[in-house]
């Protein structure tokens, strides 16, 4: 009876890591944005906060498309480049990066500590 137990949690490791990978996005802090961001000029950097919270601050070559608009406006993002996904935290992103990878998009981030950690980390923001 132990032995079948000890043999199911194998099983169940690799269900949740098939679960994690299925996901088809990777949550990357925003010092690790930045230099994808700086290795690859082929980035789609993708802000879905509001258009008030774009103008307030944004980064250098952000698409603005407003969590709301992204499914009436998927068109607009390339599915043939990596996709940076960010808003003020990492929430929203996280949403938005979860729904492109469903989408069939094989190369997406999140930028998890969003532009509140970019800022954090001294990086630059357009006002």
């Amino acid at each position: 009876m132990v032995m079948k137990q000890i043999a199911i949690i194998p099983m169940i490791v690799l269900a949740l890591a098939a679960t994690v990978l299925a996901a088809g996005y990777r949550d990357i802090k925003a010092s690790e944005a930045k230099s994808l961001l700086a290795a690859n000029k082929k980035v789609f950097l993708l802000d879905v906060r509001t258009p008030e919270e774009f103008g307030q601050g944004r980064l250098h070559g952000a698409v603005l498309i407003p969590i709301n608009e992204v499914e009436r406006r998927i068109g607009e993002i390339p599915r043939n480049r990596p996709v940076v996904v960010y808003c003020a935290v990492g929430s929203r992103s996280g949403l938005v990066a979860g729904f492109l990878s469903r989408k069939g998009y094989r190369e997406v981030y999140n930028m998890a500590d969003g532009i509140v950690g970019w800022y954090r980390n001294g990086l630059p923001i357009l006002r």
